[in-house]
C-alpha cells in the first residue's frame, strides 16, 4: 500500500496548501527540515521550539502534516501527539527520535502517529514520509467532503420529501414500502387507523387501490405512467378526485431501485384555490386555476434548496418563475445569475459558465470567473438547457454532482454553493429517448419540475396581462393611455397565442406605440387580429351546419366534448355555437370534467 502510494505523484497546487509543522528545539534541525520541505514545494512551513510553542500554534491555526520530536525540554513530542488527537485534530504526525526504542514508537503509534523516523534522518526519507503523510490526509478530507455532500444532498431531498403537499410513497422493485412522506401518513392513518406505513403497498388499504396497478406497471416496464385521475368515495365524505402518477426510482447513474408514486387531492387543492385565489406572485400575473397551480409550487419548491426544472412554450414565463424561486429562497439577498444557453455560441459557453485562465486559448487575455462563480452563494438560471452540446452536458452533470468545477486552463477545483434552476421548451423526455440528451442530466434538474401552461389554457388571465402592459407602456410612453376598448379586448380573448404572453407584450406595447388616445382600440391592433371576426364567421356558419346534421347526444357533457371538436378546440366559436357565453363554457368544462389535453385540439 505504502509503494502504491509512493508512486503517485503531488501535483503543485496540493504541495502549495500543505501547511506543515515542525517541532524541535535543535535549530539547526528545524531550519534544515523547513529548507528541504519548502525546496520540495510545500508549504506554508512552520516551525516551534518547544511544547509550549507549538500547542499554541497548534490551537490557533490547521495543520496538513506535524513533524515532532520526541525528546524535548519539559513536555515529550508523545505529549504534544496525546493532545493533538485530544483536540481532534486528524492530520497526520510524525514523530523523530535519536533515541528509538520499543516503549517509545509503541506508544507513538498507539496514538495514532502516521510514522517514526530516526535521526539522522536522510532527506530522501523526509520527503517520502512527509509525501505519503499529505496524500494519505487529502485523501481522509477528500473522503470526508463526499460524505458531508452527500448527508447535506440527503437532507435536502428528506426536506422536499417533508414538504411536498401530494401523498408521496416510494417502494423496491419488490413492491416493498422504502418511505412515504407526512402527507401520504396522514392519509393512511386517517382512512386505516393504526396501520403501519410497512409491508407491500398492494396489500395496504387505500394504498392498494390507488398505487398498486401503477406500481405494478412501473416495475414491470421501468417507464413512467403519466398522470391520470382517479375518483374515490370514502364513507362519510364527498368524492375525492386524485391525480395519480408513478415514475422509475433511479440512481445518477440510472439504476433502477423501484417506484415513486404520486398522488394529489384535487378536490383539496380546488377548494383551497377559490378561497385563497391570488392574481399574482412577484413579477407573474394570472388568476386561473393553472397560475394558481404555478403559485403554490413556487412557493413550497422556492424554500427548498433543490434543483428546479422549469418547463414550458417559448413566451410562457419561465425566466420570471425563476426569479420568483431565488425571491422565495433563503438566497434571496445573494445573486441571481441567468445564463441563456441559445445566445452564446457553443465554443464560448464552456468558458461562459466555467471561467478561464489567462492564456488557456487564443484570445484569453485575462482570467475570466465565469457565471457559475458570479452565482457563489445565489441561484443560477440556466435557460434554455435543451440545447447544450453532450460536452457541456457531461460538464454540468459533473458539476451538480459534485458542486466542483474546473476553470479551462485550471487544475485546481473550484468549489462553490450555488441552487441551480434549469429551463427549456423542449421535451426533454423525448431527446431522452432519441438519444441527444444525457438521461442521468435529466433526472439530475428534475428534481422538482414546473411546467408552465400555455396562454390558450389561461384566457381568463388575458384581462389581467392585458391591464398590467398597459400600465407599463404607457408609463415608458409617457402616455395617458388608461383601458382598452372591449372590441380590442374581445379580438385579444380569440386569437390562438402561439408566441404566448410575450406575443401579447409585444402587441400592447405596438398598440400604445400606435394610440392617439387614452384607450386602446382595434385599429390600434395588427391587422390580422383586426380581421378575425370575418375569418371566424365562413368557419361559424359551416360549423352551424354540421352542428344542425351531427347526431348530438342528448347528454350536455357529449354536445359539448363534440362541439369543441368541430371547433378544434377554439373555445371562443364554440360557445356561440352552443349559444352560451365564453365563462359557462369555462364552468361546464370543468363541471363534465373535459380533459382538452387528451385531445388534438388547436386551443
Amino acid at each position: 500500500m505504502m509503494d502504491s502510494i509512493d508512486r503517485i505523484g503531488m501535483d503543485e497546487v496540493t504541495k502549495k496548501n500543505s501547511a506543515i509543522l515542525i517541532v524541535d528545539d535543535e535549530e539547526s534541525l528545524r531550519l534544515t527540515f523547513k529548507m528541504f520541505l519548502s525546496r520540495e514545494g510545500y508549504g506554508p512551513v512552520s516551525v516551534a521550539t518547544s511544547y509550549d510553542e507549538a500547542l499554541d500554534l497548534i490551537e490557533k491555526h490547521q495543520f496538513d502534516l506535524i513533524i515532532s520530536d520526541i525528546v524535548m525540554e519539559g513536555s515529550s513530542g508523545i505529549d504534544l501527539l496525546r493532545r493533538v488527537k485530544e483536540l481532534g485534530r486528524k492530520c497526520p504526525v510524525v514523530m523523530v527520535t535519536g533515541y528509538p526504542n520499543i516503549n517509545s514508537a509503541a506508544e507513538a503509534v498507539r496514538l495514532g502517529a502516521f510514522d517514526y523516523l530516526a535521526k539522522p534522518v536522510k532527506k530522501d526519507n523526509l520527503l517520502r514520509t512527509a509525501r505519503m503523510a499529505l496524500q494519505q490526509f487529502a485523501l481522509h478530507k477528500e473522503n470526508e467532503q463526499l460524505i458531508l455532500e452527500k448527508e447535506r444532498y440527503q437532507q435536502y431531498l428528506e426536506t422536499v420529501f417533508r414538504s411536498i403537499k401530494d401523498l408521496v410513497v416510494t417502494v423496491d422493485a419488490e413492491m416493498m414500502i422504502i418511505d412515504m412522506n407526512k402527507e401520504a401518513r396522514k392519509w393512511l392513518e386517517k382512512l386505516n387507523p393504526g396501520t403501519e406505513a410497512k409491508g407491500r403497498v398492494d396489500e395496504l388499504p387505500f394504498f392498494a387501490e390507488i398505487f398498486g396497478f401503477d406500481a405494478q406497471t412501473v416495475l414491470k416496464n421501468e417507464l413512467e405512467v403519466p398522470e391520470h385521475r382517479m375518483e374515490f368515495e370514502f364513507e362519510g365524505h364527498e368524492v375525492t378526485i386524485f391525480r395519480v402518477s408513478a415514475a422509475p426510482l433511479l440512481t445518477s447513474d440510472g439504476h433502477f431501485l423501484g417506484v415513486v408514486l404520486v398522488a394529489r387531492d384535487v378536490s383539496r387543492l380546488e377548494a383551497l384555490e377559490q378561497r385563497e385565489k391570488r392574481i399574482g406572485l412577484h413579477r407573474l400575473i394570472g388568476s386561473s386555476r393553472a397560475m394558481q397551480t404555478v403559485y403554490t409550487l413556487v412557493e413550497n419548491v422556492g424554500k427548498v434548496d433543490t434543483t428546479v426544472l422549469i418547463t414550458g412554450e417559448s413566451g410562457t414565463g419561465k425566466e420570471l418563475v425563476a426569479e420568483a424561486l431565488h425571491a422565495e429562497s433563503h438566497r434571496r439577498d445573494m445573486p441571481l445569475i441567468k445564463v441563456d444557453c441559445t445566445a452564446i455560441p457553443e465554443n464560448l459557453l464552456e468558458s461562459e459558465l466555467f471561467g478561464h485562465k489567462k492564456g488557456s486559448f487564443t484570445g484569453a487575455d485575462r482570467d475570466r470567473k465565469g457565471r457559475i462563480l458570479s452565482a457563489d452563494g445565489g441561484t443560477l438560471f440556466l435557460d434554455e438547457i435543451g440545447d447544450i452540446s453532450p460536452m457541456m452536458q457531461l460538464r454540468l452533470l459533473r458539476f451538480l454532482q459534485e458542486r466542483t468545477f474546473y476553470p479551462v486552463g485550471e487544475d485546481q477545483p473550484m468549489k462553490v454553493d450555488v441552487r441551480v434552476i434549469a429551463a427549456t421548451n423542449a421535451d426533454l423526455k423525448s431527446q431522452v429517448i432519441a438519444g441527444k440528451f444525457r438521461e442521468d442530466l435529466y433526472y439530475r434538474l428534475k428534481v422538482v419540475d414546473i411546467i408552465l401552461p400555455p396562454l390558450r389554457d389561461r384566457y381568463d388571465d388575458i384581462p389581467l396581462l392585458v391591464k398590467k402592459f398597459i400600465d407599463r407602456f404607457s408609463k415608458r410612453l409617457d402616455k395617458p393611455i388608461n383601458g382598452i376598448s372591449d372590441q380590442a379586448l374581445g379580438q385579444l380573448i380569440k386569437h390562438n397565442w402561439p408566441g404566448n404572453v410575450r406575443e401579447l407584450e409585444h402587441i400592447i406595447e405596438r398598440a400604445c406605440v400606435l394610440c392617439s388616445g387614452a384607450t386602446l382600440t382595434l385599429a390600434n391592433l395588427p391587422l390580422e387580429l383586426q380581421n378575425q371576426e370575418s375569418v371566424e364567421i365562413a368557419e361559424i356558419d359551416a360549423l352551424s351546419s354540421l352542428h344542425t346534421k351531427a347526431d348530438w347526444s342528448d347528454n350536455e357533457g357529449e354536445r359539448i366534448l363534440n362541439t369543441l371538436r368541430l371547433t378544434y378546440g377554439n373555445k371562443a366559436q364554440a360557445a356561440r355555437i352552443l349559444g352560451i357565453d365564453r365563462s359557462t363554457l369555462y364552468r361546464k368544462i370543468r363541471q363534465f370534467d373535459i380533459d382538452l389535453s387528451q385531445l388534438e385540439l388547436s386551443s
